[in-house]
């Protein structure tokens, strides 16, 4: 009767059964601010809604430091906020010798990503476009995130607001005033 009782734990299975019935009554870590939203599933992405092509008398210029030349303008009648957060626009896009393109994009303030929903086509139409979400890269698109769409990165509230961002050089909380176009 010196032998081993039948299903005794002994050693390091032991110990990892006190270690895991230990765990069983301990509170849960509390999350931090950050990885409370970022945990957060983000905002399920709006049906494409396509707005009319740019006219010209809806364009709103901003400028873009490193620009090579090139002139950015934001169609005022298709500029939009979802619900998803994702700000909508169409952007259009001059070169030095009048050439124009001209794409229907989103902007995710949330992760800092840009999208091209659509492109446009010489005779007025769009076709849509099947690109991911990227990270931002090109100067006009830094610029609409940091000094017009996404001040301290939150997505503006309205179009109305980012107009008038667009119209007086840029968000007030962009430029660190803390004033407000909503």
């Amino acid at each position: 009767a010196g032998g081993r009782a039948r299903g005794a734990v002994r050693g390091p299975a032991l110990t990892l059964a006190l270690v895991a019935l230990a765990a069983c009554g301990s509170k849960p870590r509390e999350l931090s601010d950050w990885e409370r939203r970022n945990a957060e599933a983000p905002a399920a992405e709006e049906a494409l809604v396509l707005p009319a092509y740019p006219a010209r008398a809806n364009l709103v210029e901003f400028g873009v430091g490193a620009a090579a030349g090139f002139r950015f303008f934001i169609d005022r009648a298709s500029l939009a906020v979802g619900k998803d957060g994702v700000v909508r626009y169409a952007l259009v896009a001059r070169s030095p010798e009048g050439a124009e393109s001209v794409t229907f994009e989103g902007l995710r303030c949330a992760s800092a990503e840009q999208r091209v929903l659509a492109l446009g086509r010489p005779d007025g139409s769009w076709a849509i476009a099947r690109g991911a979400w990227r990270p931002l890269a090109a100067p006009r698109h830094v610029t609409l995130f940091r000094e017009y769409f996404c001040p301290q990165n939150e997505p503006i509230t309205s179009g109305d607001e980012g107009i008038r961002a667009l119209e007086s050089g840029g968000h007030p909380f962009a430029k660190g005033l803390g004033g407000s176009l909503r």
